[in-house]
């Protein structure tokens, strides 16, 4: 489905929107939303994403989420997201910022959230084809392998977190 996805500027004002394809095609600046989930041990839920994905297939990422639809508000895409991807569905989230990413292959701004779960997951839209849960110190051992496939945007979110000392994610650096 080529959907319709909002473009934006650095600080999230909405410019308008272009088919997703041709958002991918001129690595055009867009809205995602980034959910991390944690359990109440602090793990966090670590997946392996779908060989079929447009964008870093069958690479690791750390956080649920996908781009924000022209006209869509991040705080309604975050939970859909979360939903559609590992079938959770009433966890609260809660928003830990905005981080901007820029490379060669994508330029987003990610409306970063965390929701605690402990509850069932499935893949319910076969975006992820497996993922368990790590400890933020295991996740940063991997996290350092630069030949481990992981989604860049999200390396550098977790990246950031840890270096602003946001919550517990310092530990990642440990």
């Amino acid at each position: 489905m080529d959907e319709e996805v909002a473009l934006v500027a650095a600080d999230g004002t909405v410019l308008g929107s272009v088919p997703r394809s041709r958002m991918r095609a001129e690595n055009l600046l867009h809205a995602a939303s980034a959910t991390l989930l944690r359990n109440v041990a602090g793990d966090l839920y670590v997946h392996q994403r779908s060989p079929l994905k447009d964008w870093c297939p069958s690479a690791h990422d750390a956080a649920c989420g996908g781009v924000v639809r022209y006209g869509e508000d991040p705080v309604e895409n975050a939970p859909r997201e979360l939903a559609e991807e590992l079938g959770v569905e009433g966890a609260v989230l809660e928003p830990l910022g905005t981080r901007l990413y820029q490379d060669d292959t994508v330029r987003v701004l990610e409306y970063v959230f965390e929701a605690r779960w402990d509850g069932p997951i499935r893949f319910a839209d076969g975006e992820i084809v497996a993922g368990e849960w790590l400890s933020l110190e295991a996740l940063g051992a991997l996290l350092r392998d630069p030949s481990w496939a992981f989604v860049p945007d999200t390396r550098n979110l977790l990246t950031g977190l840890a270096r602003d000392g946001v919550r517990d994610y310092a530990r990642l650096l440990s």
